[in-house]
C-alpha cells in the first residue's frame, strides 16, 4: 500500500514538472516568435548596395551649416569626372538658394535632409510630413526637380519615419562608410577611413563644410580613381524597385530580376 501511494506521489510530481516544462517551452517559443516578428517587420534605410562586380560608389555630402567650401567640392568633383549627392537641410536651402541651383547645374543630385535637422523619430506623422515636404517643395521650386532620396538627421530612424519617407515616394538612405570629417580629422585620416571601408556599392558620408574636406576630397577621389571605382549619384547606385534590403541594410535586386 505504501509503495503504491509513493509511486502515485512520484508520478504526480513528474506530471507537474512536465507540465511546467511544456508551459515554459511554449512561453519561450512565443517570446522567440515575438522577437522574430519584430525583427522581420523592422524597416531599414539603404546602407549600401549589392552591385556585384561593378565598381561604383556614391559620395554624399550632408549640408546643414555653411556653404563657403561647397564650390570647392564641386570643382574637385568636376576635375576628377565625379558626381555626388548633396543632402540639404531646409534652413540651408533658405540661406543658400543660389548654391542649391549651382549644385543642381553641376550634375550632382540633391537629396532631402529634413527642414530643421531634428530627432525625427520623436516627431508625429504630421510633423514628419511637414519636415519632408518643406525641403522637397523648396528644392523643386529652385531646380524643377523633386528629391527622390532622404537621409535621416543623426542617422536616427524608426518604422514611422521610414514609412513617412516611403509615403511621399522617397527612399531613405544611410551610409556604409563614415569619413568622420565632422570631427575635425585631417585629410590623411579621412582618406584612411575611406580606403579601409570602401567596396563595391558603398555609400560614403561627408559634410560640405567640414574643416578639412577640401584637402581630403582630392585625395579620396584620386584613390577611388586609381582603384577603378566610378563615383555616382544615388539615382545611379540604388535600385528603384524589385529589390529587398537585408538585415544589414544592404540593398539586393530580387533574384528573378538579375540578368
Amino acid at each position: 500500500m505504501f509503495v503504491t501511494v509513493r509511486a502515485k506521489s512520484i508520478l504526480a510530481v513528474v506530471l507537474v514538472i512536465a507540465l511546467a516544462v511544456i508551459c515554459c517551452i511554449g512561453l519561450n517559443f512565443e517570446a522567440v516568435a515575438d522577437v522574430y516578428n519584430n525583427a522581420s517587420s523592422r524597416k531599414l534605410p539603404v546602407y549600401g548596395v549589392d552591385c556585384g562586380e561593378e565598381k561604383k560608389v556614391a559620395l554624399t555630402f550632408d549640408a546643414a551649416w555653411g556653404a563657403d567650401k561647397t564650390q570647392g567640392i564641386l570643382d574637385a568633383l568636376e576635375e576628377y569626372g565625379a558626381t555626388a549627392t548633396f543632402f540639404l537641410v531646409g534652413f540651408w536651402v533658405d540661406d543658400y538658394p543660389d548654391m542649391v541651383k549651382t549644385i543642381d547645374q553641376s550634375g550632382c543630385e540633391i537629396g532631402n535632409h529634413s527642414k530643421n535637422h531634428l530627432h525625427m523619430s520623436k516627431l508625429s506623422v504630421e510633423e514628419i510630413s511637414m519636415e519632408l515636404d518643406y525641403v522637397s517643395d523648396k528644392v523643386e521650386t529652385l531646380t524643377g526637380k523633386r528629391p527622390s532620396y532622404f537621409r535621416p538627421p543623426y542617422g536616427e530612424y524608426d518604422n514611422k519615419l521610414i514609412e513617412g519617407v516611403e509615403s511621399v515616394g522617397m527612399q531613405a538612405i544611410q551610409w556604409s562608410v563614415d569619413s568622420l570629417d565632422w570631427k575635425g580629422l585631417n585629410a590623411q585620416e579621412i582618406l584612411s577611413r575611406v580606403t579601409k571601408g570602401v567596396k563595391n556599392g558603398s555609400i560614403i558620408l561627408f559634410h560640405n563644410n567640414s574643416d578639412h574636406i577640401l584637402d581630403a576630397l582630392p585625395l579620396v577621389l584620386a584613390y577611388l580613381q586609381s582603384e577603378g571605382y566610378k563615383t555616382v549619384t544615388m539615382s545611379e547606385l540604388v535600385y528603384k524597385d524589385n529589390y529587398y534590403i537585408d538585415n544589414n541594410g544592404v540593398q539586393h535586386m530580387n533574384a528573378e530580376e538579375v540578368i
